[in-house]
């Protein structure tokens, strides 16, 4: 199977969902949807579905319009982020329903059911109401009711969102497993940068229902078109500041001048906006070539094993994110060293025009 998105769009009430949108997905692929609450995800999925129709455009599968593929032929599942069971079916019944939609026989059934939970580890959970299981083990079952189809195109929308972090964690590396030994199109929504680094495959880059970037996951987060795409492909977003060319020097914000070497060296005189991601940034020096700028600590956020110190500088903020537990004192004055390896540069369409050479 293949999946074609051609100029889709979709408009409700007069307002735009998704604007020309197109794409080409081959089977066995891994796409992964990336962008903030509203930006289109949704909306993109149940498209690919067929739930909805495109205002305008065409979304084929094998070059046929979805919507005139009758709904049992389509292939398709999908598994939202709400742990979406029958709540008077026990798990196995759960599971079983669309292969009993299907007409399969009882033997099959059974084998495909207890083959699917024994993948997702919840086949000694069998026998128990949607009610009696934890948050983990309902999204288990509702991953495995879509798994056990063996649709051809896979759909899932955030569904480790409303799991705790280290059920996230588990069960994303199952989800991976499972991805890569079967044929499907998968495709997998998330509003976390990192969750998509982590899935790997091919990044969709969404915003307010604009594609804004499509290629491997890898290769968009190192080479981000645009400034916009940087923001959307960094957490916390990239710290970004106006400056210029000139001289040879690039002189950011008021006074912040950086020596033109490595990737910025043929950057012609002009107006720009640079950016840098928050973990390229440090409180102290790490290289010789390090540019120091002076600030005020603004706030000091402690997550887990990392501190992101929010640094006030001439009337733009910085975040640092620093590993390990560190306490700063509000308005502690610090120095941000920036190193000029790291720096990306956009020009004042929002562009990009120069990329680190390293900039995992």
């Amino acid at each position: 199977m293949s999946l074609r998105l051609d100029r889709v769009g979709r408009t409700v009430a007069g307002e735009i969902w998704l604007e020309d949108v197109s794409l080409q997905l081959a089977p066995g692929s891994l796409n992964v949807l990336l962008g903030p609450t509203l930006s289109g995800k949704t909306s993109l999925m149940r498209l690919m579905a067929g739930l909805d129709r495109p205002t305008r455009g065409k979304v084929l599968l094998d070059d046929q319009d979805i919507h005139e593929i009758p709904l049992q032929r389509r292939s398709v599942a999908m598994v939202y982020q709400q742990f979406i069971n029958y709540p008077s079916f026990t798990v196995f019944d759960n599971i079983a329903s669309p292969l009993r939609r299907q007409g399969l026989g009882r033997a099959e059934v059974d084998r495909r059911v207890r083959e699917t939970a024994a993948m997702l580890h919840i086949d000694g959970l069998l026998d128990r109401l949607p009610a009696e299981l934890s948050g983990g083990q309902q999204q288990r079952c509702a991953i495995a009711r879509a798994l056990v189809k063996q649709a051809r195109l896979l759909l899932l929308d955030e569904p480790l969102v409303n799991l705790d972090y280290k059920l996230r964690e588990e069960l994303r590396e199952e989800l991976q497993s499972l991805f890569a030994a079967r044929d499907a199109i998968v495709v997998y929504a998330t509003t976390e940068p990192a969750e998509a680094l982590i899935m790997g495959g091919d990044v969709v880059v969404l915003s307010e229902g604009r594609m804004l970037q499509h290629g491997r996951t890898i290769d968009v987060y190192r080479h981000p078109a645009s400034a916009e795409v940087a923001r959307n492909f960094s957490d916390p977003p990239m710290n970004m500041i106006d400056g210029r060319v000139d001289d040879g020097v690039a002189v950011l914000g008021a006074a912040i001048h950086v020596p033109l070497t490595h990737h910025l060296r043929g950057l012609p005189p002009g107006r720009y906006q640079f950016g840098v991601r928050a973990g390229h940034l440090s409180i102290e020096r790490r290289t010789g070539h390090d540019v120091a700028v002076p600030g005020e600590v603004e706030l000091a956020e402690i997550s887990g094993s990392e501190t992101f110190v929010h640094v006030h500088h001439s009337g733009v903020s910085w975040v640092v994110q620093q590993a390990g537990v560190h306490t700063y004192a509000l308005g502690e004055p610090v120095r941000i060293h920036i190193d000029p390896a790291r720096l990306y540069a956009f020009g004042e369409d929002g562009a990009l025009r120069a990329a680190p050479e390293r900039s995992g």
